[in-house]
């Protein structure tokens, strides 16, 4: 895909984050890889008032091209292109109920088979680290090993997919789960499915991606 169309799909995609209720302001960020390096929507700028000249390139030493200044959570972005060589796509999100999660510093467990959407048997939450910081992106990278999808320990959510619609609809889905966890924990702690079933869950979920 051309570069232009890509900036225009990117924020896009940024409304509909919005739009949907996993965002809002100008918290969060979407980036999209390009070339040598990706593009990502800019610092402090409502998504409404972008345009696409708007949205930065930055290549893999961080080095940004464009009118403005990257989101400054770029380096979770660029790290995760370069530990995840199957990431095209990364959303960052300050979704209401993983966002409370997060605070908790709360894991999503197997409590539902979905939860094997992430990769796993758990969407784990990151432990906390400044925002826009390198710590932050290594506890990042580190909660995502064989995962695509992690909470941010009172912070938000992050999860990456293999391009820009497939990584809002697993945003979508994450917020979900964590929406029905939440709920599901004011009337008690849901058992969880055991391991066997979610290797083949997640066995399966191969097979339907194919």
């Amino acid at each position: 895909m051309i570069e232009s169309v890509l900036r225009q799909h990117l924020l896009a995609i940024a409304l509909a984050m919005n739009n949907q209720g996993l965002n809002q302001g100008t918290s969060g960020n979407i980036s999209v890889r390009s070339g040598e390096g990706f593009l990502i929507t800019p610092s402090a700028l409502a998504y409404e008032q972008c345009t696409p000249a708007d949205v930065v390139w930055v290549d893999w030493s961080g080095q940004a091209t464009g009118n403005r200044k990257p989101s400054s959570e770029w380096r979770m972005h660029r790290d995760i292109y370069r530990h995840y060589p199957q990431a095209s796509a990364v959303l960052h999100a300050h979704s209401l109920y993983c966002t409370t999660l997060a605070c908790l510093e709360r894991s999503i467990p197997a409590f539902h088979y979905m939860v094997a959407m992430a990769g796993g048997d758990s969407i784990r939450c990151a432990p906390y680290a400044t925002f826009g910081t390198q710590a932050l992106s290594d506890v990042v990278i580190e909660a995502l090993d064989d995962r695509c999808a992690a909470l941010l320990g009172h912070h938000g959510m992050i999860c990456f997919a293999a391009d820009l619609d497939r990584v809002l609809a697993m945003a979508v889905e994450v917020e979900t789960l964590a929406r029905i966890y939440l709920q599901a924990l004011q009337v008690a702690e849901p058992p969880g499915l055991p391991a066997e079933e979610m290797a083949e869950v997640l066995h399966r979920f191969k097979d339907y991606k194919a």
